[in-house]
Order: structure tokens, then C-alpha cells, then sequence
């Protein structure tokens, strides 16, 4: 397989920088990847999967490793917070007939699964090393070091995050994230028999599920509603989360906050959103993933979407003509279903810090989820 360009600079070693480098990897294209964190680390408990995000991890060819390490489940089942039965929601095998629907894994094992993929499939990895200057010309991309060293390169992929500094230096009057009005909480604990799939819990204030996130572990995640971007010590973090959790008397839930301790890996992150308007790109530098679209969890589709806007550049740059006409079709192919994910979530915590419609609420889930399902 052949693409337009030999060579590439991925900034950032996130979900989606890894995934585009071992996309690229597979056409032959010589990647570098620089990732400013000398530790390569992923903070940070559980993260929900659904099935677009499982199809993706096939085309990747992580799929297998993740249905090791992680937990793969069939629906969602939605209750009270006394613990009485709302609704039940099917996730369809997206992935495959052979594929449970949903599921869920520690951040930091799928990133040492992606990490491990990224190294394997040949891609030159610098870590505790980012971009200090580049100078773009109509053939190359010519990029200076943190660690003093110079390269050339064909395309340079900007994938580092919500607070990007090549956003910044490329886009400099894109938005800033915007604070959503809700913050979560998440802790690590023993997975009791009867959590088989994800379970959420819906108070006036507050929402609390569980999901299994390996055979003998799951994720705790609490939404909460916090008019104010305030700062929580960490020492803070356990009392709050359990006193979040007082109000809820279906058991599962009371037991999961008796077996809260410090060793739980209790976090706290507000909830924040990003959406740039096009263009993605200026010249021969691209912006993926969080870098131009990071969404809050509510349709847990923020790790997909970014993984796919990997698949799917590589795709384009693989089959079209010209650079600009394959970053073109990357993101006219990307806007709307990346735009659909940010926005819906956006509005499902509006509804749930309002206590609006239900109604809408659910409507929105479930037309979100069916274009997810659609091919990308």
C-alpha cells in the first residue's frame, strides 16, 4: 500500500495519535511520534466503550487484546436512585455477531495496549520531547525539538489534547474548552458477580453507574452538577464522592460506596467540551481528535471518535490525489459525526442539570447511537 507522503510527525501520544500511527505504520508511512509526558502515562479509572468504538479497535487490530484486558458486555440497564427499573438499552454488535455490544476498560491498560501496538508496527517513539517551532513549505514541514534536534517531514498530525499547544500555534483563534456546568467522579473497585454490564443509577442532582471494567474489577462514575469550575483538594475527593452517593439506597450502589477507600483511585475531573469549526488543517499540519472535538462522556464516544478521525485519515491519504484533497475529504467525512457527538452531549447534561425533558433526553441517545452504528 502506498499514500501521498513518506514521512510524519505525530504530536501527541494519546488515543488517537496512537491509533493514527499505527494506521500509517500499515501503508508503509515512516512515523515519528513525540509525546511531551516522559512517562508516557494515561490518568485516569475506567472508560465506558460502545460498539463503534469496539469496530474501530478491530480495524486497529487491538480487539482481541482489549476483550482480554478489559470487559466486554451486551445493554444497559437505567434505574432510580431507590433503585427502581427505568428502561433497558440495548447495544447492537456493531463490531460483530461475535462481539458483545458495550463495554469498558482502565484508561491506562488500553493505553499500554495501544502503546505496545504503536511500538511493534515500527513507529519511532520520543517521549518527554514536543515541538518547539516549524516552518511550513509547499513540499515539507520542517520542525524543530524540545530536545535540540531538527526533522523534515511531509505531514505533521497535531493530536495533543484538549489544551493543545499546536492548536494554538496553528489555529490561534480556535475556542477554548468550555466548562459544561457538571464534573465526574470515578474510583476503582472489586467487581462483585451480579455486575455483569453497565448499570446507571438517575437522582434529581446526581448520576451514579458501575461497569465492569475486567473480570475483577469495575469503575465507579458519578456525574454531579456544579454550577462553578471550582478547585477540590484531593484529600477532599473520597468524603466527597461518598457523600455524593448517600442519597442512593439501591443496594449495588450502597455497596459500592462501603467498599470506597484510598485505595480506590478516587478522581475528580469537571466536564469540559471543544468544537473548532473547519478547516481541521492549514497547509500540511492536520488537527485530530480532543485537539478539535473533545466531548463530555455522555454518549461515551469521545475515545471513538478520535480513533477514527485515525482510521479514516489514513484512508484519504491513501486513495486520494493530492494532500489537500485527501485533507479535504478527512474532514468532510469527520465534521458532521464528530459535530453530532459534541453537541448531543453537550445538550444531555443541559437536560440533566435543568431536570428537562426526559423525553428528549432519550431521543437524543438513541438517534445518537444509531448514526454511531453507521459505517464512518
Amino acid at each position: 500500500m502506498t499514500t501521498l507522503i513518506d514521512t510524519v510527525l505525530i504530536v501527541g501520544g494519546g488515543f488517537s495519535g496512537m491509533s493514527a500511527a499505527i494506521e500509517l505504520r500499515k501503508r508503509g508511512v515512516a512515523v515519528d511520534l513525540v509525546e511531551i509526558d516522559p512517562g508516557w502515562r494515561s490518568y485516569g479509572a475506567g472508560i465506558s466503550i460502545g460498539g463503534p468504538t469496539l469496530r474501530a479497535f478491530r480495524t486497529l487490530g487491538i480487539l482481541e487484546r482489549f476483550l482480554v484486558e478489559g470487559y466486554a458486555c451486551d445493554g444497559l440497564d437505567i434505574f432510580s436512585q431507590d433503585g427502581q427499573l427505568l428502561t433497558q438499552v440495548p447495544t447492537p454488535r456493531i463490531a460483530g455477531e461475535d462481539v458483545p455490544g458495550s463495554g469498558a476498560i482502565m484508561r491506562p491498560v488500553l493505553a499500554r495496549i495501544l502503546a505496545d501496538a504503536t511500538r511493534v508496527c515500527g513507529t519511532s517513539v520520543r517521549l518527554g520531547c514536543t515541538v518547539t517551532a516549524l516552518e511550513q513549505h509547499p513540499d515539507r514541514v520542517d520542525v524543530s525539538f524540545t530536545d535540540g534536534s531538527q526533522r523534515r517531514y511531509d505531514l505533521v498530525i497535531a493530536a495533543d489534547g484538549l489544551y493543545s499547544a499546536m492548536r494554538e500555534r496553528i489555529l490561534p483563534d480556535a475556542p477554548k474548552p468550555n466548562y459544561s456546568g457538571q464534573g465526574v467522579w470515578r474510583a476503582v473497585l472489586p467487581r462483585p458477580a451480579e455486575i455483569t454490564k453497565t448499570i446507571l443509577w438517575v437522582g434529581s442532582d446526581v448520576k451514579v453507574g458501575l461497569n465492569p471494567v475486567s473480570q475483577d474489577e469495575m469503575y465507579l462514575f458519578v456525574n454531579e452538577n456544579r454550577p462553578t469550575n471550582e478547585y477540590i483538594p484531593p484529600e477532599e475527593f473520597l468524603p466527597r464522592l461518598r457523600g455524593l452517593l448517600e442519597p442512593f439506597s439501591a443496594a449495588e450502589v450502597r455497596q459500592a460506596s462501603a467498599q470506597l477507600n484510598e485505595d480506590s483511585l478516587v478522581i475528580y475531573r469537571p466536564l469540559e467540551g471543544l468544537l473548532v469549526t473547519q478547516p481541521w488543517y492549514q497547509g500540511r499540519v492536520v488537527l485530530i481528535g480532543d485537539t478539535v472535538h473533545a466531548t463530555t462522556p455522555h454518549l461515551a464516544s469521545g475515545a471513538c471518535i478520535g480513533i477514527e478521525d485515525a482510521i479514516v485519515l489514513a484512508e484519504e491519504l491513501e486513495a486520494a490525489a493530492s494532500l489537500p484533497s485527501a485533507l479535504q475529504r478527512f474532514q468532510q467525512r469527520r465534521w458532521e459525526r464528530c459535530r453530532m457527538v459534541v453537541q448531543n452531549s453537550a445538550r444531555l447534561g443541559e437536560i440533566e442539570i435543568s431536570g428537562g425533558d426526559k423525553q428528549e433526553h432519550m431521543r437524543i441517545m438513541h438517534d445518537s447511537f444509531q448514526a454511531l452504528a453507521c459505517p464512518i
